[in-house]
């Protein structure tokens, strides 16, 4: 039983709500139906607004993108920095706007999606800067990272149980994933190994078994419900 008020977790005997004191709501007391919003088989048409939002989103991110344009070409007549905006526009199209095309966007296609456009938008950096760190650095990083969370991001769509196990090893993942990462940094800019990658490390493996703690101990767990609404 919850409030209906805070949402917090009731015992069966309360009558009051301990937090905000709303009175405990009672299913046998009945109240007054109201009016229906809409006129029964006469809903609104949702896609059509849909659409028109999509619409004025393109043109939204058309409108920086002409002005980055015009302003690179017209400052010295070369095109100097309008890839570096108008591929960062582009990802971020990508990322927050196309999924508004969809009626019920599919996160397990459209994560790794996001990844994708991100990774070639560095390899369009590395190669317009002749970097060289695009395979030894950002790749196995992007990639990581996307293996990660398309894992993380399947799973909590498609399995209904067990989810502090799935948020748990994740974060025990990205914890073992930051030696990976300082370790690259030193084989490609050549910075010497610190350690700073302990750090993150031990957080990350720490908050994750606090997770997994979590989903193994049930009192626990109710306990953590009651006082931060889980």
């Amino acid at each position: 039983m919850y409030c209906v008020n805070c949402g917090v977790k009731l015992a069966d005997t309360e009558k009051k709500c301990p937090l905000c004191g709303t009175v405990v709501y009672h299913p046998e007391i009945t109240r007054a139906a109201g009016n229906p919003l809409y006129p029964e088989n006469k809903m609104p048409d949702i896609r059509a607004g849909t659409r028109a939002l999509c619409g004025a989103v393109i043109i939204l991110f058309m409108i920086p993108m002409v002005i980055c344009f015009l302003a690179d070409l017209l400052l010295d007549g070369t095109m100097d920095w309008f890839g570096y905006a108008a591929g960062a526009l582009i990802v971020g199209y990508i990322m927050f706007a196309l999924p508004l095309w969809f009626n019920k966007p599919n996160p397990v296609i459209f994560v790794p999606c996001n990844f994708v456009s991100t990774g070639l938008y560095l390899l369009y950096i590395d190669l317009i800067t002749t970097g060289s760190w695009f395979l030894s650095f950002a790749f196995p990083v992007t990639g990581g990272i996307c293996l990660i969370t398309c894992t993380v991001v399947t799973l909590l769509y498609y399995v209904r149980r067990g989810r502090l196990y799935i948020i748990g090893g994740m974060f025990i993942a990205l914890g073992a994933f930051a030696p990976l990462v300082e370790f690259l940094m030193g084989v490609t800019f050549g910075l010497r190994f610190i350690g700073w990658s302990v750090y993150p490390l031990v957080v990350l493996i720490l908050l994750g078994g606090l997770f997994l703690y979590l989903a193994i101990s049930r009192p626990a767990r109710e306990i953590m419900k009651r006082k931060f609404f889980f």
